[in-house]
């Protein structure tokens, strides 16, 4: 399972997606570039906020036990929404195949026991959300060369597969020192 879930790690999700965005720019598509960084951008900060405010405010939330809504199931589910979106040049199939992808990695997350199924299921909801900002924003797709995409895809994902990035580490810390320091959301 933790070959599967290193896929979605930041350390190869970050790549592919500026290799992607370059390849799209590349084909003189500009638009899509931009939204494509545009829409994946803003799914990292809003998956980053609501780590943090979780993390933070845990005691608020046990309940539905949320404590860091999974950030692997959000990148994947909006990577492979976007793929999707490019390679298919339609909008049919483009949310089954993103939350095919975020249920995969949901899945090796939860067997792998860091997330709970609530904090996979918040994931993959942030990543069908960015998938849908990126259909609106793209406009219409343009007839690209699809092989160099994927094949770029391919050997980034690769090349970077099963290195990692200590950002949920740093979440934590940065989530915990500042419910300690602005005393936020603990139970009185």
């Amino acid at each position: 399972m933790q070959y599967l879930t290193d896929f979605a790690d930041q350390a190869v999700i970050l790549p592919v997606v500026l290799a992607l965005a370059a390849g799209l720019a590349a084909q003189g598509w500009r638009r899509g570039a931009l939204a494509w960084l545009g829409v994946v951008g803003a799914t990292f900060l809003a998956m980053l906020a609501l780590k943090l405010v979780f993390l933070a405010c845990w005691p608020v939330f046990w309940p539905m036990d949320i404590h860091s809504p999974s950030g692997h199931v959000a990148a994947a589910t909006m990577v492979a929404g976007g793929l999707a979106l490019l390679l298919l040049r339609r909008h049919v199939g483009i949310l089954p195949i993103a939350a095919l992808a975020g249920a995969v990695i949901g899945i090796s997350r939860l067997a792998l026991g860091v997330h709970s199924l609530p904090e996979v299921v918040f994931g993959a909801t942030i990543g069908l959300a960015g998938v849908a900002g990126l259909v609106r924003l793209a406009g219409p797709v343009p007839r690209l060369r699809a092989r160099p995409l994927i094949g770029a895809v391919l050997l980034v994902a690769v090349v970077f597969h099963g290195l990692h990035l200590p950002a949920e580490a740093e979440i934590r810390f940065t989530a915990l020192r500042a419910a300690h320091v602005f005393d936020v959301c603990r139970p009185h």
